[in-house]
């Protein structure tokens, strides 16, 4: 050997140094190069965050789980679905104790999350089922197929077993790497998002949604044991929708206050008072590592990425725009509207909708109405995260949409479910809006949907509608804004109707007060609270006063909108109800007796205002003595009604009390108290016993089968 050599290593490098030819084969594994994808640290115990104490409510679903394992079956696959923050972690949590605990199961936890964490977790499923390293080792580096290796051993398991697969949310993952089977060795859990069948054949799926009511209140009151009542807890689980993730992280924070613990009261409070997701948010351990999946303000936040990786914007948009309504059930067919493109293309919508529905987003409903609804904090999380920028498009397509669904002029008609499905939604974007543009047009389809409403009958829903918009609106328009008084005017009118005549007359007159002050005598909408207030005086009994705003209301709508508009004629009409007999035929030159053939021929023979006319023109003939005139007038009109509207609408029932008058006065005084006995009842059941109506056909009625009844003379003043 001649010559110096002078090689030099540094770190894991060798030098081999040599005379002559030297081959050399060299494999180099560094066990402890952290870079590459690390196992889990257990696979025996479940990987969750914080597991309830008590899992409430879930029975059904546990025997069933239960009955899975029992006798030493095999086989099966479980498919646990939901929204996120359902439970449905804390469902296969609580099994998998079951299942090691009382059934001597082999419990094997897996985050399937994402690809990664699905890999390493079942090759280290493979290791407990003794796999041998040198074959594991093949697996990660790709020399012979992993899926292959892991469920090799748990075929050849000596131990029955239980498998979950958590978060398993890209149902992808699982299929394309063949990871999901079956073996007669054990039973696998999933947990995911994905409800769509096409995704899981032949495993057993189970729904895990809310809890109900009781078991809601049970988790606060687990976690928080000292901050209120069972009734107090239940109010609070009311308002958090009763989601478990919701439930828990508020059981959190008031278990964990120090300094100034709050009540559940007070927790309540807050959630009116504050920004909703933020505080539930704040019941997260702030020790530890937030975890998305365990704060409900970014939970689904992780859907509304995969969206967006995957080419699905529109399916991000079309959950933006659901946030802006409410977690109410809302008609499919607000959505397949035209409108829609303000958002997302409409011929994109179905796959979007498809999209929600398979992530567990919302759901189908039916409630004799096809519905999508979803999850009330899920929508406040959403909204909370929508960019500012998004906000218009989106405040401007919901208004649209709802206005579309809302009949453009409110007729008459028979009760119509889909309008009280509205409601929840129109002030759900009073609520959310915050521009006075925007805010103005949503809050003109919101008393459009009460005068719907009141001309259906529903009065209630009439009178809470208008009332609360007109609130939610005001603090951004203004008390005087012509909008928020024309809502308030319209709660004055189902007011009347609901028998609250001192509340109406109060609430009218102010309106009144308020539109003559800002928009002159003659404008249209004081127009419109003057009418309704004088059916509030009329029933008050002052008829003089009543008569004398009526008179003043005809003139102005004949000034303002023409002779021929609807609305004069109603008015007109009126005063054929309002009019002693000795005035009705002299009016306007003798031309109001002749106002129902005026009504045919302007608006045709089936309108509403046409019928109406009818009816008081029946009523006129009524107190002029003509009764066999009226009485035939009076059948013909509540045959129309009945056709129009149904047999329980309330103008039927007043054109079957006028019926029984003209009956009796003709001597048929027994179908008289028939008719009378029937209004009564339907009264009774739509009204109540003391609604003023009531009283008043109750009054009839006993008038009737007294003998104190007579009918008016002809003379009639």
């Amino acid at each position: 050997m001649t010559g110096g050599m002078d090689g030099h290593a540094e770190d894991r490098g060798r030098v081999y140094q040599a005379s002559g030819d030297q081959h050399i084969n060299e494999h180099h594994h560094y066990g402890g190069d952290t870079s590459g994808p690390s196992g889990p640290d257990s696979v025996r115990h479940p990987a969750v965050g914080r597991s309830p104490a008590v899992l409430r409510d879930r029975t059904e679903v546990m025997e069933r789980l239960r009955a899975g394992i029992e006798a030493g079956r095999g086989g099966e696959v479980y498919v646990l679905y939901g929204m996120g923050g359902s439970g449905k972690t804390a469902v296969a949590c609580a099994f998998f104790q079951v299942a090691t605990g009382d059934y001597d199961r082999v419990g094997l936890w897996v985050n399937a999350s994402d690809r990664a964490s699905l890999r390493a977790g079942m090759l280290a499923v493979a290791a407990d089922r003794s796999a041998s390293d040198s074959e594991l080792l093949a697996a990660r580096n790709g020399l012979r197929p992993a899926a292959d290796l892991v469920w090799q051993y748990l075929d050849q398991s000596a131990e029955p077993w239980l498998l979950v697969l958590d978060n398993a949310d890209e149902p992808e993952i699982l299929r394309d790497g063949s990871w999901l089977r079956t073996s007669p060795r054990g039973t696998v859990v999933v947990t995911t998002r994905r409800a769509a069948a096409r995704w899981w054949p032949g495993a057993e799926l189970q729904h895990i949604g809310v809890l109900p009511r009781e078991d809601a209140a049970l988790v606060l009151c687990d976690l928080a044991p000292h901050s209120g009542t069972a009734e107090q807890a239940a109010r609070i689980a009311d308002r958090l929708g009763r989601l478990p993730l919701a439930l828990t992280l508020a059981g959190g924070f008031l278990s964990h206050q120090v300094l100034d613990p709050w009540t559940m009261d007070a927790y309540g409070h807050h959630l009116d008072e504050d920004e909703r997701v933020q505080l539930i948010d704040q019941g997260a351990d702030a020790l530890s590592e937030a975890d998305p999946r365990h704060l409900v303000g970014m939970t689904w936040q992780l859907t509304l990425n995969t969206f967006e990786a995957r080419g699905l914007p529109e399916a991000a948009a079309l959950l933006r725009l659901l946030a802006r309504f409410a977690p109410e059930p809302l008609p499919l067919a607000l959505l397949n509207r035209a409108d829609i493109s303000g958002v997302l293309p409409r011929a994109r919508t179905e796959t979007a909708l498809r999209a929600l529905l398979d992530q567990s987003l919302t759901e189908l409903v039916d409630v004799g109405v096809r519905c999508v609804q979803s999850h009330g904090v899920l929508l406040d999380s959403v909204a909370a995260a929508t960019p500012a920028e998004q906000l218009p498009a989106l405040d401007t397509t919901a208004v649209r949409l709802l206005n579309a669904a809302v009949p453009a002029a409110p007729d008459a008609g028979p009760h119509d479910p889909q309008l009280r499905l509205l409601v929840p939604h129109a002030l759900a974007l009073l609520r959310r809006i915050g521009e006075p543009s925007a805010l103005a047009d949503a809050l003109a389809v919101a008393t459009r949907l009460s005068v719907a409403l009141h001309r259906t009958g529903d009065y209630l829903s009439a009178w809470e509608t208008s009332r609360t918009a007109a609130d939610l609106a005001q603090h951004l328009l203004g008390a005087d804004h012509r909008l928020v008084l024309a809502a308030r005017s319209r709660a004055g009118r189902a007011l009347f109707r609901l028998g609250k005549y001192a509340e109406a007359e109060s609430a009218l007159r102010s309106v009144r007060a308020g539109q003559e002050r800002l928009f002159g005598a003659d404008d249209p909408d004081i127009l419109d609270s003057g009418y309704g207030l004088q059916l509030v005086l009329a029933n008050l009994g002052r008829r003089d006063e009543s008569l004398a705003l009526l008179r003043a209301v005809v003139a102005g709508r004949r000034t303002a909108l023409g002779p021929a508009h609807p609305l004069t004629l109603r008015a007109r009409a009126s005063l054929l109800e309002m009019l002693p007999a000795c005035e009705v035929v002299t009016e306007e030159g003798g031309a109001l007796i002749s106002l129902p053939s005026e009504c045919v021929r302007l608006l045709g023979p089936d309108h509403t205002v046409t019928l109406g006319a009818l009816h008081n023109h029946a009523w006129a003939l009524y107190l002029l003595g003509r009764f066999g005139e009226a009485d035939e007038e009076i059948r013909l009109v509540a045959e129309a009604y009945v056709r129009r509207f149904g047999p329980e609408y309330p103008i039927v029932l007043a054109a079957r009390q006028l019926s029984s008058r003209t009956r009796s006065a003709l001597g048929h005084v027994d179908a008289g108290i028939e008719l009378m006995s029937d209004v009564v009842a339907q009264r009774e059941r739509s009204l109540g016993p003391e609604h003023p109506f009531t009283v008043a056909n109750r009054r009839l009625l006993d008038e009737y089968r007294s003998g104190r009844w007579h009918p008016p003379q002809p003379s009639g003043g």
